[in-house]
């Protein structure tokens, strides 16, 4: 009889684990905060993840290179706007490097004045509560402070490298065995 285990390597490098990584898709957000002087900053972020009911926290997770994160830590709130997928473009703008990504991009100031971006998906206003190190990138621990309206829209999805979309207009009920789940959206018994 056959192994039921899968044959692996644990000599791989990190383009192999980046591929083998690429194979969980994700939506796509850009996360924006303000400058000392006021001018708007924001990043795009694949690594967010709502992470407690309650308290309401999110978790993000910026590269320690990031120019954009000392901005945010240092003004202690943020802004996750979850795109659409109508908005590749402002991902590529968000992911590249860049001084003014806020030039061809529209965007609403938040109760906290925190840039929104036009056509998100939806958008949630938080406070760094904690931060962790986490290898080459930083564990940032969010707590939700506003909610934004949610548009009946398709998310941008990021998968092997790529831009992803979702051709079935409707959500396909998960099974009772994924009731774990945090963002289920059915009965307040989950999680």
């Amino acid at each position: 009889m056959a192994s039921l285990a899968p044959y692996g390597t644990s000599d791989f490098d990190s383009r192999q684990f980046r591929t083998a990584m690429g194979q969980f898709c994700t939506g796509v957000t850009v996360i924006t905060t303000l400058s000392d002087e006021g001018a708007p900053v924001g990043f795009a972020c694949q690594s967010f993840a709502a992470l407690s009911l309650d308290p309401p926290l999110v978790v993000f997770c910026p590269m320690k290179t990031s120019r954009t994160w000392p901005v945010i830590e240092a003004h202690g709130k943020f802004c996750v706007n979850v795109l659409s997928n109508r908005q590749q473009d402002v991902s590529a703008t968000f992911g590249a490097p860049g001084a003014d990504k806020f030039k061809s991009i529209s965007w609403d100031p938040s109760p906290a004045g925190l840039p929104v971006l036009r056509h998100s998906l939806t958008w949630v206003e938080c406070e760094v509560q904690q931060v962790v190190e986490g290898g080459d990138h930083w564990i940032v621990i969010g707590k939700a402070l506003t909610l934004g309206e949610v548009l009946q829209d398709k998310p941008l999805l990021f998968y092997r490298g790529g831009y992803l979309s979702t051709e079935n207009p409707r959500v396909t009920p998960a099974r009772a065995e994924l009731d774990n789940f945090l963002t289920w959206n059915g009965e307040d018994t989950w999680l």
